[in-house]
């Protein structure tokens, strides 16, 4: 057993230094940390405790796993029903005696539980690790990682349970609970809450990549991605394309941190491969239950020899607007490794390059090129025996013109009412002009942005812009470029105002008030947004009219309006609106409205009663009212110690409400009061009832 602890040495460093920052946070909390997987017709769970010391005495004393029947049929059940497990512990030792000549996983966790001692062995760095690392620790670690490898072995370490009594219409709480004795350790509970309704497809691993080199190709996957679901790989190789065969002895995981790219979340898997041979890679991810995903995509590729040298630009003699000679270069005794050399041209840096002269000698130094443009970029590549590759850094020609185009004049531009704009400019004289470049700005201080990304020839322009947006006024500049790309200084700007088809925004109520000593309303308003406003309008209409009248205009400059034209035992309306000077109106604001009550508050409801009938799921509200002329009444509800909300509006000759909407073991307030038809209202009456 200990041979099969050092074929694991590596892994010790992973996982003692992770568990080590773990058992520091939850040295004072221990818990048991439970996962689940639906599958069709069964789940799968499986757990752990999170320190050394739970995991030791759990061992010994076991979990009680219990199921909580929650939902059945999408109902949530009144009494969850409950069936208890059984309670779990690992395997007696006699039983992994036959499992352990076949199972490395098995060996691992049977010695870490059961073992006299438990050492690692290895060289500096191990021996370095269990100088600062408890034995305990390193058995609770070893045996956590090999659980993972294995869901049988878990199974049968009991750190995992299969569910097969499970049914598709329920859904299911379990419940691992510490057997552990208080005195000894409070080791929390832990749990999840799953059902058959849950299962979903593996799916594939994410972004998988192969770069192929000479003698061996870097595979890399998104591994941070599906953490959650996988904790292995497996990863396959063919050289067919079809008869795929798994590469790895072992599953391959997250053991060292120096496979995993940290920022981007990539693990990477280095083989050995000959060079100038096929081969395609798929990989396939492990759920912590021992389930194999889907494949990847396959990836197809070769390894070549990579040429030693490479070629190098040095030199460029122009000798002409059209003509330039390049030099390189490369080691002589690098010409037997090659077949040829190739100058590659592109008008941008970036590319796509093509090649422009093929076929250049192994012994030459240098080439002419003579079909020069106004922005040329060249590159040179050796071209291997092999057809193996190696291209030099790209070097910039331009010919020389620094001399950039006159300013262009003569800008003149319409728009329309649908915001069509039309500009046209006096043509450039000089005979290598390329085109012009048109720039736009909404606001005269700010800069200026480019509309065109190429340069046009015309000397015109159509332009679309928004009449309907808050600026009103639209500016634009244009500036002329030559075949060598230099640009003239910005043309003077041009100011077209838009037509003004928007209409101011609406001002706002912000507060109103009832002044019952001067019979009177006061209302407050946020000015309108628009700085075009000339003035404002305000609306009323009493009781149920539909027709709104116009009470006065206001200046711009108004916030305020004193209504000293009301009757008590009425109600008024209000809306109020912003012209701007175009004499378009803004969209009234929405309206506020104000009952004026007669003087006076009328007697209170009595008899106000509320019953909790749990039978029916309900609470019974009534009343008894002997007041005349009640128009409706009106009730609020609130939970205990939570603000009141108006819960319902009634009419007089209701007498009893029924509230359906309520959570087990909550107390709450009802409020009720009589509001009468010429606008009176009763004192309020209250009571509370616990459901």
């Amino acid at each position: 057993m200990k041979n099969t602890l050092s074929i694991l040495i590596i892994l010790a460093l992973f996982f003692i230094n992770a568990l080590s920052a773990q058992e520091t946070a939850d040295l004072q909390n221990p818990e048991i940390k439970v996962l689940s997987r639906a599958q069709k017709n069964r789940i799968l769970l499986r757990w752990a405790a999170n320190t050394p010391i739970a995991w030791k005495l759990l061992n010994t004393h076991g979990y009680t796993l219990k199921r909580f029947t929650v939902t059945r049929d999408k109902k949530t059940l009144t009494s969850p029903e409950i069936k208890v497990i059984g309670v779990i512990k690992p395997a007696p030792l006699e039983t992994w005696k036959k499992i352990i000549q076949t199972n490395n996983n098995a060996g691992i966790i049977a010695q870490a539980i059961y073992g006299e001692s438990f050492q690692v062995t290895g060289g500096r760095k191990i021996e370095a690790i269990v100088t600062i690392s408890e034995e305990q620790q390193q058995r609770f670690t070893f045996a956590l990682f090999a659980a993972d490898q294995d869901f049988n072995v878990a199974v049968k370490a009991g750190l995992g349970y299969v569910d097969n009594d499970v049914r598709p219409n329920e859904k299911y709480l379990y419940k691992l609970i510490s057997n552990v004795p208080e005195d000894q350790k409070i080791i929390k509970d832990g749990g999840v809450f799953v059902g058959l309704e849950d299962y979903e497809p593996l799916p594939k691993p994410l972004d998988f990549t192969a770069i192929f080199n000479d003698g061996n190709v870097m595979l890399s996957w998104n591994f941070k991605i599906l953490s959650s679901l996988y904790n292995s790989y497996n990863v396959e190789r063919s050289q067919d394309g079809v008869h795929f065969k798994k590469i790895n002895k072992n599953a391959y995981t997250i053991l060292n941190p120096t496979v995993l790219d940290q920022k981007n979340g990539r693990i990477f898997y280095l083989d050995s491969v000959s060079n100038n041979v096929k081969y395609t890679y798929r990989v396939k991810g492990i759920s912590p239950f021992g389930e194999e995903g889907p494949a990847t995509k396959a990836v197809s590729g070769k390894a070549k020899v990579i040429l030693k040298y490479v070629p190098h630009l040095r030199k460029k003699q122009v000798k002409n607007a059209s003509t330039v000679e390049l030099f390189w270069e490369f080691p002589e005794e690098g010409n037997d490794q090659i077949s040829k050399f190739e100058l590659n041209h592109s008008t941008k840096d970036s590319g796509p390059y093509k090649v422009v002269i093929d076929s250049i000698k192994p012994t030459q130094r240098s080439v002419v090129f003579n079909k020069l443009e106004s922005s040329n970029y060249f590159t040179i590549t050796a071209v291997g025996k092999q057809d193996n590759r190696r291209t030099s850094f790209s070097m910039l020609v331009q010919p020389v013109d620094s001399i950039p185009p006159a300013i262009p004049i003569g800008l003149k531009g319409t728009i329309d009412s649908l915001g069509v704009i039309k500009l046209a400019w006096t043509r450039n004289q000089e005979p290598d002009i390329l085109g012009y470049r048109i720039y736009i700005a909404h606001n005269k201080e700010n800069e200026f942005s480019p509309l065109n990304a190429l340069p046009q020839a015309e000397n015109f322009f159509t332009d679309t812009v928004s009449v309907k947006n808050l600026n009103a006024k639209v500016f634009y500049r244009i500036a002329a470029l030559d075949q060598r790309f230099n640009m003239s200084e910005l043309s003077e700007i041009l100011e077209l105002v838009k037509p003004d088809f928007i209409a101011p925004t609406a001002p706002v109520f912000k507060s109103y008030q009832l002044r019952e000593d001067t019979k009177s309303i006061a209302m407050h308003w946020a000015k309108s947004s628009s700085t075009d406003v000339k003035n404002f309008l305000l609306y009323r209409k009493k009781d149920n009219n539909s027709t709104w009248k116009l009470v006065i205009e206001l200046g711009k400059d108004k916030d305020s309006y004193i209504d000293k034209d009301i009757e008590e035992g009425h109600l008024y309306s209000y809306t109020i609106l912003a012209r701007d000077i175009a004499g378009l109106e803004s969209k009234p604001s929405p309206s506020i409205s104000i009952g004026v009550k007669r003087l006076g508050v009328r007697p209170k409801v009595k008899g106000f009663y509320a019953k909790a009938n749990k039978e029916k799921q309900r609470i019974e509200l009534s009343w008894r009212y002997k007041e005349k002329n009640v128009a409706e009444f009106e009730i609020y509800r609130a939970k205990e110690k939570e603000p009141l909300r108006l819960f319902r509006m009634v009419h007089a000759k209701t007498k009893i409400v029924y509230d359906t909407n309520m959570t087990i073991n909550t107390t709450y307030v009802y409020k009720i009061r009589a509001i009468f038809k010429n606008g009176n209202v009763s004192e309020i009456s209250e009571i509370k009832v616990k459901y």
